[in-house]
């Protein structure tokens, strides 16, 4: 399963291409230790037919593909689509927030 993996400024964005599998045949996860887990099976047929003959032919593969999210990943929140072949996940990150300096009074 080729896979690309994107950052973007406020989320994470996952993209598969999956050629002729339906979305049907695609399962997206969130495991336990913030771990994006993208599973499936496809299964095709090709049929060929002319006069003399008729020829079906079957196959089938099983992918997997786990990627570790950063503690940053709000899971809760993860998104798929499905379109013309291409998964995409997206998963929002929380936002960072900035250190705030205090100021320390020298006494003395």
């Amino acid at each position: 399963m080729p896979s690309l993996t994107g950052r973007r400024l406020q989320k994470h964005v996952f993209k598969a291409d999956l050629p002729g599998v339906k979305k049907e045949e695609v399962k997206v996860e969130v495991e336990e230790g913030n771990v994006l887990k993208i599973s499936g099976e496809r299964s095709r047929e090709k049929e060929e037919k002319n006069d003399k003959w008729h020829r079906v032919e079957r196959s089938s593969g099983r992918f997997l593909r786990s990627f570790r999210l950063p503690e940053n990943a709000k899971v809760d929140q993860v998104k798929a689509a499905m379109e013309n072949g291409v998964l995409t996940v997206t998963v929002p990150k929380q936002e960072v927030k900035k250190a705030e300096a205090k100021a320390i009074e020298i006494s003395g």
